[in-house]
């Protein structure tokens, strides 16, 4: 079903606009609001259910959008709004002319997939949405067994981490819990932690991240807490040759999760 929309007063537009600022309102409702070609066909691609598609046709045809949902979402009520409406509910400029509202899944540490050699990204107190979403992408393109967010700072599914993420929030397995959860949970299933802290004595490089692998990085203003620092297997850094003693959490995490992988022969 279609449904015709001309004015930016419409309760639907007002809902959407609140729905962009309220973080709280989004987690109360399960919902998200994904804008943008590639990150909706990310999205559609890894099953996430739409619960409303809203397009402008001066952007976007109805067939491209039917085409770009995909088949699970056939049935989706879709809203054919005017540039002016639309204008008022995109925050981007290059959105494609589509922005829908997606379901979010709640996954638990009991959902994640196990294997010999499993990897896994956690993240302590992550903070900022754009970072969380970068590090989904690595996450993604490296094929990591799941992010855990452990005492999250930021709402996962902030518009701005769909964003940052192209999608890829949708296409890898993020899972929030405690810290207390987080290390039973390791302990459990035999994974081996290696916590990335400045002080360390032993390189990323030099340490043997195959079998399964955790690899746990703090906050980007203050690292990891001492919880995690004497809590994890391992203590390993990044070599710093420069002025600065520390990288960005997410270009941290890239080069440590490709390391991993390069050790395992980058097989999938």
């Amino acid at each position: 079903m279609t449904t015709k929309i001309s004015s930016v007063k419409n309760d639907l537009i007002k809902d959407i606009v609140n729905l962009q600022s309220k973080s709280r309102e989004r987690r109360n409702r399960n919902i998200t609001l994904v804008e943008g070609i590639k990150e909706i066909s990310i999205a559609a691609g890894a099953g996430v259910k739409f619960e409303k598609v809203l397009y402008c046709t001066d952007l976007v045809t109805p067939d491209e959008v039917l085409e770009l949902i995909g088949k699970q979402n056939t049935d989706t009520h879709l809203f054919e709004l005017t540039s002016e409406a639309f204008s008022k509910i995109s925050y981007r400029e290059t959105t494609g002319g589509i922005v829908v509202v997606a379901k979010t899944e709640k996954p638990e540490l009991k959902d994640l997939p196990l294997g010999e050699n499993s990897l896994f990204i956690v993240l302590e107190s992550v903070e900022k949405p754009g970072n969380l979403g970068a590090i989904c992408r690595i996450a993604d393109a490296a094929k990591v067994d799941g992010v855990i967010i452990c005492d999250p700072l930021t709402d996962i599914y902030n518009p701005n981490t769909v964003r940052a993420s192209l999608g890829c929030v949708f296409s890898v397995n993020v899972v929030s819990a405690g810290y207390d959860d987080v290390k039973q949970w390791l302990s459990q299933n035999k994974i081996t932690s290696f916590a990335a802290e400045l002080t360390a004595a032993e390189f990323y490089h030099e340490c043997d991240l195959t079998g399964k692998t955790a690899l746990v990085f703090g906050t980007e203003a203050t690292g990891l807490t001492d919880k995690w620092i004497h809590g994890a297997d391992f203590r390993i850094k990044i070599p710093m040759s420069g002025a600065i003693d520390s990288l960005n959490v997410s270009a941290s995490v890239a080069i440590m999760v490709f390391e991993a992988k390069r050790q395992r022969g980058f097989l999938v």
